[in-house]
């Protein structure tokens, strides 16, 4: 049995969730969400609704015992970017790229 929960277009680079989510692959869903809860990074937060989310889902599935789920699998992928112009001196003018990024956590019964 496996939930999933994936969240689209969120406002920050795919590198900078990547670091926080390389802590919580493979852990119990309730030591995940203490080491995101005490985690400073602006990802942290991110992935912790995700993973609230995961959670969620796997409490509809019938006959599923959430004290038993375990974080399976974080995947941050690219999303669009967002391009935008900042005017500079003697008429130039400079890309500033605002990226977003895709996170999809999946949870599994361990037992």
């Amino acid at each position: 049995m496996e939930a999933r929960a994936i969240a689209k277009y969120m406002r920050i680079s795919a590198r900078k969730v990547r670091l926080v989510a390389e802590n919580i692959k493979g852990k119990p869903v309730e030591e995940a969400l203490n080491i995101l809860k005490f985690t400073p990074k602006k990802g942290a937060e991110m992935l912790s609704k995700v993973l609230y989310s995961a959670v969620a889902n796997a409490e509809q599935i019938p006959g599923v015992d959430v004290d038993s789920l375990r974080v399976d699998t974080v995947k941050v992928d690219e999303g669009p970017t967002w391009k935008r112009i900042q005017p500079r001196a003697m008429g130039r003018a400079y890309r500033i790229r605002k990226r977003t990024s895709h996170i999809t956590i999946v949870v599994k019964e361990i037992g």
